[in-house]
């Protein structure tokens, strides 16, 4: 049996995310996940629960902290169906700068740590940068013989179409669900807004929902005081 108490803990204390309840709706036994830009852990363990052990859930968490977090979490857990990896996606193998910004000069922001590469509008507020290694979705599936992908989360501070241009193969070949978030806050440091993330996946037959009233509703604009957008093929 699966011990989740630990990680089920982290997840609560860390986040209310509503569309957490709709992951069920998503993601069954023995499937296989990615969570890029893991934190803690807030959707990797609920992951972890509904694939079960015949599943997958491949977590990448470039900051060492949340790394060691996540890690010592899913230790603690047996959840050995999670893999965790501390490294960034994007859209092509290597190593690239990663700011990570600080709170009143002092206190590390983790939530809002971003890759420098494309940066449009650099942050100007106090933190550091380092140096962390970036591989692609594509590599990853075809490295570790990851045969198919059913449900992608990708929360990367206005990063998002770059790591899904990592993975172009991926998704248009398996058409997994993709949940993102989508802030113009974000994205704007890179010169992007929120139709330059929409508009491809559109294109390529998907369609846009929120979680709103216990259930997945399409909607056909994002707006200013939402984070998450689901992006599916299916009919829900």
């Amino acid at each position: 049996m699966i011990r989740l108490s630990t990680a089920a803990m982290v997840a609560r204390t860390l986040s209310r995310e509503s569309e957490l309840r709709g992951l069920a709706q998503l993601v069954g036994h023995g499937d296989v996940c990615l969570d890029i830009g893991a934190a803690y852990g807030m959707y990797t363990f609920p992951l972890a629960r509904l694939v079960g052990r015949r599943g997958q859930v491949h977590s990448f968490e470039p900051l060492r902290v949340p790394y060691r977090i996540l890690e010592r979490a899913r230790r603690a857990a047996g959840a050995g169906q999670v893999i965790a990896t501390n490294a960034a996606l994007g859209p092509r193998n290597g190593r690239q700068r990663l700011r990570l910004p600080y709170r009143f000069g002092l206190l590390p922001n983790h939530g809002w740590a971003h890759l420098l590469t494309d940066v449009k509008r650099p942050d100007e507020s106090g933190g550091r940068t380092m140096e962390v290694p970036v591989y692609s979705i594509d590599h990853i599936c075809e490295t570790r013989r990851i045969p198919w992908v059913n449900f992608m989360k990708v929360d990367v501070e206005g990063f998002e179409s770059a790591v899904l241009e990592g993975g172009l193969r991926t998704i248009e070949r398996q058409r997994p669900a993709l949940l993102l978030e989508i802030e113009d806050r974000h994205l704007d440091k890179y010169g992007l807004a929120a139709d330059d993330v929409v508009e491809p996946l559109l294109g390529m037959g998907y369609r846009m929902h929120i979680w709103w009233r216990g259930r997945w509703q399409r909607t056909h604009e994002v707006a200013h005081r939402r984070r998450n957008y689901l992006f599916s093929t299916r009919h829900l």
